[in-house]
């Protein structure tokens, strides 16, 4: 597995401060639901407990237990922080382990056990070895009608906003923003990131460096998706969590078949990338001749370009100007002003479209054997 020093060329000021917004914004509201109003949306595919966002189900089963025994003994719970999709889904941020506790439980999947420990001898704990469906009716219906306090992130709030909130509600293991991303935007968009990523071709062209348990690998897949299907003339903003954002919601209203020949445009970029420039495909070490280098870490914007812009058919087709394009890239790599287009302030609308502008210029002078 890769390490955190995996990529470079990251420009996280999109994850900064919370001063971009009007201390007054509204952007969470709260609503009161019973368990058995969310155990019934769980059922039915509303609510998104998600396994593949890198937070699976751990409660042991006594734990789980003393959950349903606070709810017989109307103790109160903890609100829930959830976020609600554009699809009106809802996406839990915080509370997983407890709504899939009561999920389990009122599906008759949960046994309740070390309930009766430290009871005395002989001291039979009412709840002890029980099912849902062993339960009394009245402690049935007091389990289902316990109240459930939903601090729910608006599907309406700014990009920046939702992840900042995800951010900071989150009390679980730290998450990376595309970790976020894939829960917010879990759907046709994050199983193609899934898809893409588990592709030799990708495997092959990254080395296998990127985490996949951070989801570095889908952050860069991302990129491509975003840049390929929105372009990069439109990155306006400066704001990459919004654009990569838009980027999936593009992904994820295409046609299945659009979404193949995406996939396709993907891997036979990867594949040109990784024959051009071995090992070296996506570092600046596959500028030959620099002293003292050594096979150099993925950088993240170069992944970008050379991706994108080296899936275009007129530059797979042309496979007799390969030489002259792994040439130009090579040259282009070492050239101080594209060097700091991929190494500084990388998000700025500048930085993108200096390093998109002067890679598809090289490109189309490759092709056109003018070098």
């Amino acid at each position: 597995m890769a390490t955190e020093l995996d990529w470079e060329g990251l420009d996280d000021s999109s994850s900064g401060g919370w001063g971009d917004y009007p201390l007054d914004s509204v952007f969470v509201r709260t609503e009161t639901r019973t368990v058995s109003e969310v155990v019934t949306r769980i059922q039915k595919g509303r609510y998104v407990l998600d396994p593949d966002f890198q937070r699976d189900f751990v409660w042991p089963v006594p734990k789980q237990s003393k959950l349903i025994e606070s709810c017989v003994m109307r103790i109160p719970l903890p609100v829930f922080y959830v976020a609600e999709a554009k699809d009106g889904r809802i996406i839990v941020v915080d509370g997983l382990q407890r709504l899939t506790t009561f999920a389990r439980f009122l599906g008759n999947d949960l046994r309740l056990t070390g309930l009766a420990a430290g009871k005395g001898s002989g001291g039979a704990h009412l709840l002890e070895r029980k099912y849902f469906k062993e339960l009394p009716l009245n402690l049935q219906e007091r389990v289902q009608d316990t109240q459930l306090t939903m601090y729910i992130l608006d599907a309406k709030a700014p990009e920046r906003a939702r992840l900042d909130i995800f951010e900071r509600v989150n009390s679980g293991e730290p998450l990376t923003r595309q970790q976020m991303r894939n829960a917010l935007y879990n759907g046709p968009a994050t199983q193609w990131l899934k898809q893409a990523a588990g592709s030799d071709e990708f495997r092959s062209a990254t080395g296998q460096t990127l985490n996949d348990k951070t989801m570095r690998d889908r952050e860069a897949i991302n990129r491509f998706c975003a840049f390929k299907l929105l372009g990069y003339q439109s990155y306006s903003s400066g704001d990459m969590d919004d654009f990569l954002g838009q980027g999936l919601t593009k992904l994820a209203l295409l046609e299945e078949e659009e979404r193949k020949k995406l996939l396709q445009s993907f891997t036979d970029s990867m594949r040109l990338n990784r024959k051009l420039f071995k090992a070296h495909a996506f570092r600046k070490s596959l500028a030959a001749g620099i002293p003292g280098a050594g096979r150099s870490v993925i950088n993240i914007s170069l992944f970008e370009v050379c991706s994108v812009l080296l899936s275009d058919d007129a530059v797979l087709e042309a496979e007799s100007a390969h030489k002259a394009v792994k040439a130009a890239i090579i040259d282009l790599v070492q050239d101080d002003s594209f060097s700091k287009a991929i190494t500084y302030s990388t998000n700025s609308t500048v930085a993108v479209k200096a390093r998109f502008g002067r890679l598809r210029k090289t490109l189309e002078a490759a092709l056109d054997g003018e070098l």
